[in-house]
């Protein structure tokens, strides 16, 4: 399946887009994994959105980058449950490393990762430097990335 990316800061997204990506990200993290937590945040207002939409526009991956003290950061990364089992979360991965790579090259990328995907990301060069700790219940670990310039 060939994904056209879109990339776009907050004041670039249209008010369909902005509702499409709220919805599905309230669909995954909290209904579908159970997390009763303040889901639009402060973030949303400096970050890069990385999404593809399918033909009747609805979000088929998604996820945000942002700076975070002294790293880049990416997170509420998501496959939408229509589209899972395709390799479509490698693809989004392998995207935000490309992203993170044209516009701070160089740079540490930190994630919280949830501890059951630290194989994909593991993939991609990110290292655990953490122990197991959990953030709404779902244990996660700190992995981080040194970009290649």
């Amino acid at each position: 399946m060939e994904l056209n990316w879109k990339i776009r800061k907050f004041s670039q997204l249209t008010v369909r887009e902005l509702y499409e990506i709220y919805k599905i990200r309230e669909a995954v993290f909290v209904v579908e994994q159970n997390c009763p937590y303040h889901e639009v945040d402060e973030n949303d207002l400096k970050s890069l959105h990385v999404y593809a939409l399918d033909d009747r526009r609805e979000i088929i991956a998604y996820a945000r980058i942002f700076q975070a003290e002294d790293a880049v950061t990416f997170g509420r990364v998501l496959i939408n449950r229509k589209y899972r089992g395709k390799g479509l979360g490698k693809e989004l991965v392998s995207k935000l490393i490309e992203v993170i790579g044209d516009t701070a090259p160089g740079a540490k990328v930190v994630i919280e990762a949830q501890e059951y995907i630290q194989p994909l990301y593991a993939s991609f060069g990110f290292k655990r430097t953490s122990e197991v700790y959990l953030i709404d219940n779902i244990p996660h670990v700190t992995m981080e990335r040194v970009q290649s310039r």
